[in-house]
Formats: structure tokens, C-alpha cells, sequence
């Protein structure tokens, strides 16, 4: 796994580097707002760990300049700034996950490689479902809604979230840990059995749609055209 860390504190971008060097990861550092998209774009990271008080710009212009360019690797926001509109803001700019500092290093390995499934190990080389239509389903990048023929879906926002990550995938099997992990991100305390009642919903709701969702015991779930 790849990782790239946009931290401007010497003491702590050097403790994180070998912390997750020990845990078998890769780490790209970058110390500079202005220089980070540059080093996002050339690394090809499977996670994003980014501080939000950088020099050059600041860690939201990074992560809003990304999304325009369309990077969509997974990114964690590392801050001291831990109010609930900062992480409001964060998270609506673009980011996946937030940690305020300080945090233990095992929880954040854990979120790191929980959003690393999310994004199936392929950072921006993963498909991205708002490049994609499928009978007549097509997602939209900025707003995260779904329409069908133009029309917008009427769906609840995890049902929304699961065929989002189907989207990125039709016809190919996707497994239930990673389609968990975009439904419910961050929420270890959910029974893995809430996933099937997300999908349920789905199904229900896709029926007129010519898109099928079908189970793959043992494995996850599939998006296929109605036969």
C-alpha cells in the first residue's frame, strides 16, 4: 500500500513515515501546499493522509483543487483543528475521513487501510463511477446523486452509496467488505449483516430500471442488466 502524507511538521511527518514503514507500507512525504497536487498526481497513492495548515496553500485548497482535477483517491484529514465545522467543512470539501490530532497510531492505521479497501487498492487508477453510465443509471461526481434516464432517483442515502460503488464496477463482482466500507464508512460498530438490508432496499427500488443486483454468496455483490 501506498500512502501520501502532506503533513508541514518535520517531528510529526517523520514519526508517521516510520511508524507506517514498520506496518509495511510505502510513504511519499510532501511538506508543501503548493507543491502537493504535483506529488498526488505523480505518486498514484492509494491514500491521502493531509494536514490542513500547510504552507503555500492550505490543506482545503489541496483537497478542493484535487477533486476539480479529478483525483479521487481516499483522503483522511490529520488536524488540530477538531470542531465539528471544520470537520463539516472537510468532509463537504471532498475528504473521506477526519482524525484531529492527536489520535493513536493503531486507529489511524486502521482507517487508513479501511479507506484503501474502500478504494479497492487503486487510488485514482480505480474506475470512477461518475465517468460511467449503465442502462440508463449515471452518477453524478459533485452532487453523489443518481439518475436514471436524466430523471433523478429517488434514493436514501446508502442505498445512494451502494450503487455509487457499483456504478464503479458493472458486471464485475464487488466484494461485501468494500461495499460495507462505502456505505458505512468509519462505523465498525454496524453489524456486517446491515449491508443486506441496504442492498435489499436497492434491489426493490431498481426493478424498473433494467439494472439488476445480484448477490454473490461468499463474495458481494454484482450490477448486471436485467436478462
Amino acid at each position: 500500500m501506498k500512502l501520501l502524507l502532506i503533513e508541514d511538521n518535520p517531528a510529526m511527518a517523520s514519526t508517521l513515515q516510520r511508524s507506517f514503514e514498520r506496518r509495511g507500507m510505502q510513504v511519499v512525504t510532501c511538506a508543501d501546499g503548493a507543491r502537493a497536487l504535483d506529488r498526488w498526481s505523480a505518486s498514484l497513492p492509494d491514500v491521502v493522509l493531509l494536514d490542513l495548515s500547510l504552507p503555500g496553500l492550505d490543506g482545503l485548497q489541496v483537497l478542493e483543487r484535487a477533486r476539480a482535477e479529478g483525483l479521487r483517491t481516499p483522503v483522511l484529514i490529520l488536524t488540530a483543528r477538531g470542531t465539528v465545522g471544520d470537520r463539516i467543512l472537510g468532509l463537504n470539501t471532498g475528504a473521506d475521513d477526519y482524525l484531529p490530532k492527536p489520535f493513536d497510531l493503531d486507529e489511524l492505521e486502521a482507517r487508513v487501510r479501511a479507506l484503501a479497501r474502500r478504494g479497492a487498492g487503486g487510488g485514482d487508477r480505480d474506475a470512477d463511477p461518475a465517468a460511467a453510465e449503465f442502462c440508463g443509471l449515471r452518477c453524478d461526481g459533485e452532487s453523489g446523486a443518481v439518475y436514471f434516464r436524466g430523471a433523478v432517483l429517488e434514493l436514501a442515502p446508502r442505498e445512494a452509496a451502494l450503487l455509487r460503488a457499483l456504478l464503479g464496477r458493472p458486471g464485475q463482482a464487488v466484494a461485501k467488505e468494500r461495499l460495507f466500507e462505502a456505505v458505512f464508512p468509519g462505523q465498525a460498530q454496524v453489524q456486517s449483516e446491515a449491508i443486506e438490508v441496504v442492498a435489499y432496499r436497492l434491489r426493490k427500488k431498481l426493478g424498473a430500471t433494467g439494472a439488476q443486483l445480484v448477490t454473490l454468496r461468499g463474495l458481494g455483490y454484482l450490477l448486471k442488466a436485467q436478462e
